[in-house]
């Protein structure tokens, strides 16, 4: 059952936040959670899906507790799947060795969880805190007091009504029209590739997420239940089908056999983008909206909690400039994994190179793991030099 109805408060929200995907919820649950009174505007209707590998890393899952629930112990009669750690595999039919690695997580699992359960556990959450919502509402224009006036506040328009609030917060993807109304949308693009997600109805072979690397990108394999497997193909190149994109993946299309594809396949764009600036005035962007890293580093939905948690703390003292720095330093590492990662993408070589090092030191792999998802002392640069030393010792 879908939480929440179209509804109008009785005085102005202090919060407005546009797009009801899990940046925006996250957004809505952390301001809320703060004594702040919320309103939540989506073109759609609940539940809300989308292109993604499903799996949430102990960091997600830490970064989501802070948020006031515990998935591990919440999630009730709801089937989701332990992950126990990260597997990188090579899946080169011409390769008379193709390298794996493993390595577990180093205080506790994550968990594999369909886009739409995640949805709903969220939209409860934030439904229950007294977030109000307009589904099926578009957003037409904005406008906000200049700085300086009296009374700040940001003015929405709808093909509904005309909404108002202290604060505005885009939470409407990469590409977000808050950012554009707000003159927000200068960035950087580091990288631009394509996404495409099936389900498989199958008994999972593996407890570990597992990243098959090849030539033609790579293939993610998250379990999230006992009878069934999300697969995301992300490549350079257009994905024609899921059929398709196995024939790069022998050792995984060996696997998937006698598996049935669950549902249809949904692709998606992937960016690894910059924007200059979050903020404007009384404006703010979270998620996808304010910048994203490439999949490959599987830190979406953990960056989007903890900026909420960042957000919420900033709209609360009235301090925007405080999410803006907390920002740029949320993104920092995963931003530096995703370029590095990125490079034995592009490179057939490096990539030969450093998955045969990760076999041979399984301990170096490890330790870039817990770095990764924040398990590790090792501050942002140690963790750059640990990579750039690496990558030098490996194209050397």
């Amino acid at each position: 059952m879908n939480s929440g109805t179209s509804a109008v408060a009785a005085k102005d929200p202090d919060v407005l936040v546009v797009g009801a995907g899990p940046a925006g919820l996250s957004c809505a649950i952390a301001a809320a959670s703060q004594g702040l009174q919320v309103e939540l505007i989506d073109a759609m209707q609940p539940g809300i899906d989308k292109a993604c590998g499903e799996g949430l890393m102990p960091d997600s899952l830490e970064a989501l507790a802070a948020l006031g629930f515990d998935l591990n112990r919440d999630l009730g009669h709801i089937e989701a799947a332990l992950l126990r750690g990260i597997r990188f595999l090579s899946d080169q039919a011409s390769s008379t060795h193709n390298p794996n690695t493993e390595a577990p997580f180093p205080a506790g699992p994550g968990r594999g969880i369909r886009r739409t359960i995640l949805h709903q556990l969220l939209l409860d959450r934030a439904a229950s805190l007294g977030v109000r919502f307009h589904w099926e509402t578009v957003v037409q224009g904005i406008s906000q007091n200049k700085e300086g006036q009296q009374n700040h506040e940001v003015q929405l328009r709808t093909n509904r009504q005309t909404l108002h609030a202290r604060y505005l917060v885009g939470a409407d993807g990469h590409r977000s029209l808050v950012a554009k109304w707000a003159g927000l949308s200068k960035s950087r693009i580091h990288s631009r590739r394509i996404g495409l997600r099936q389900h498989y109805t199958v008994t999972p072979w593996t407890d570990f997420v597992e990243v098959y690397w090849s030539d033609h990108g790579q293939a993610y394999v998250t379990p999230i239940s006992s009878t069934q497997v999300c697969v995301a193909f992300i490549s350079n190149k257009k994905i024609p089908s899921p059929t398709e994109a196995l024939r790069h993946f022998p050792a995984l299309e060996r696997h998937l056999a006698s598996a049935q594809p669950s549902g249809a396949a949904r692709g998606s764009i992937t960016l690894g983008l910059t924007l200059h600036r979050v903020t404007a005035g009384n404006i703010a962007l979270i998620g996808d909206a304010s910048g994203s890293v490439d999949a490959v580093t599987g830190e979406g939905m953990a960056l989007c909690f903890r900026q909420a948690a960042a957000l919420a703390s900033a709209l609360k003292a009235n301090h925007l400039a405080a999410y803006q720095h907390a920002h740029r330093g949320i993104q920092r590492l995963p931003g530096l994994m995703s370029r590095s990662l990125l490079f034995m993408d592009r490179s057939p070589r490096l990539r030969a190179r450093v998955l045969n090092t990760f076999e041979r030191n399984p301990k170096l792999f490890s330790r870039l793991l817990q770095i990764h998802i924040g398990h590790s002392a090792m501050n942002f640069f140690g963790a750059g030099g640990l990579l750039a030393t690496g990558l030098h010792i490996l194209t050397s």
